[in-house]
């Protein structure tokens, strides 16, 4: 299938464009129940970390969860060891759904320093690392939960990445994974990354694009599901957070002025009702992934008060939305998914 310049497994579409080009359904596909994903995914990771004053460390507690204090309310999942587990698998679902690769961008040039542009637990600051020990890798983030012994070349900043910034040097390469639900003011943060670039370096935007979508119907508007998504993705919306970023990425980049922008598209099945053996793979971590994260993902978003970004729902509403969720996450016979683009691009030499 022909594909426009500078995109990768690209359907033709209408702008803002998404890859309409469907997955095969595996006719045998079996339903499964929560004991049936697969149970050797599991990760160890220590969420402490040293030296950080007591205020940044003062965290939030709401609906038995634990939120970040430093720029309260910005980032609405947990930072509790139960999301940074979470946040640890989603890093390998991520792999699994990029061949292996740590990134899509190719680095074709020597490279020194390197910025994890909302880096979580770690995980990738820390791999990237590791394959390049030659190079310094900087990561930043609202919450402190990386762990406290890293690579030697790896080092780990508190700070919110909507403020201008402040980094004494520039750098060869900026990845920035998951940042929609996360950035206001997109075109002011492209400009920064832009501006803290070496000329000829590389920016790689990777998100994912709610709601919920099927190719082939099976997800009607009536499923909780989608109503779900849909409502999240006004939450997030509403909130001055919209779920749909990713769609426009390459615009923007274009006109914050990047060359060589390149859009890779992905799918991510909710479940493993996809036939092609790879995506079936991605299904069934995408489901473990979906079921831990449904309820910290909604909490915030649909019960905090209107004043503060939320829905106003209250929690035993939600808990019941939330049911038919699950049991529509289960069900194979819906083929849903969720978009995931990663866009490149250079900063001109």
């Amino acid at each position: 299938m022909a594909s426009e310049p500078g995109e990768q497994a690209a359907g033709k579409t209408s702008p803002p464009a998404q890859d309409n080009t469907p997955l095969a359904v595996d006719d045998n596909a079996v339903p499964q129940d929560d004991d049936d994903v697969d149970s050797t995914i599991g990760f160890d990771n220590t969420s402490d970390t040293t030296s950080l004053s007591s205020s940044i460390l003062a965290y939030r507690q709401e609906n038995g969860r634990t939120y970040h204090a430093y720029k309260d309310g910005v980032y609405v999942l947990p930072n509790d060891e139960t999301e940074n587990e979470r946040l640890d698998l989603q890093h390998n679902l991520l792999l699994l759904t990029f061949d292996g690769k740590l990134h899509c961008a190719p680095l074709d040039k020597p490279f020194h320093r390197v910025l994890d542009a909302g880096c979580g637990t770690g995980i990738w600051s820390i791999d990237f690392a590791d394959e390049h020990p030659e190079c310094q890798v900087t990561g930043i983030d609202l919450s402190p939960i990386q762990p406290p012994f890293v690579p030697p070349n790896v080092s780990f900043y508190v700070d919110d990445l909507e403020d201008d910034w402040t980094f004494s040097t520039k750098f060869d390469f900026i990845f920035s994974r998951f940042m929609t639900g996360s950035i206001r003011n997109w075109p002011r943060y492209l400009k920064q990354c832009y501006e803290f670039l070496e000329p000829g370096g590389t920016l790689e935007l990777v998100d994912i694009i709610y709601p919920l979508i099927s190719d082939d119907g099976t997800l009607k508007e009536e499923h909780p599901a989608r109503k779900w998504s849909v409502l999240l993705q006004e939450g997030f919306a509403a909130g001055g957070h919209p779920l749909t970023t990713a769609l426009y990425y390459k615009d923007w980049l274009k006109d914050a002025g990047f060359v060589d922008v390149v859009k890779v598209k992905e799918k991510w099945p909710v479940n493993a009702w996809a036939r092609d053996p790879k995506y079936k793979q991605v299904g069934m971590w995408v489901y473990e992934n979906s079921m831990q994260v449904l309820e910290p993902l909604s909490l915030a978003i649909f019960t905090r008060p209107k004043s503060e970004g939320g829905l106003g729902w209250n929690l035993e509403e939600l808990q019941l939305l939330l049911a038919g969720v699950r049991k529509d996450f289960k069900n194979l016979g819906i083929h849903m998914y969720s978009p995931v683009y990663s866009v490149y691009a250079k900063k001109p030499e």
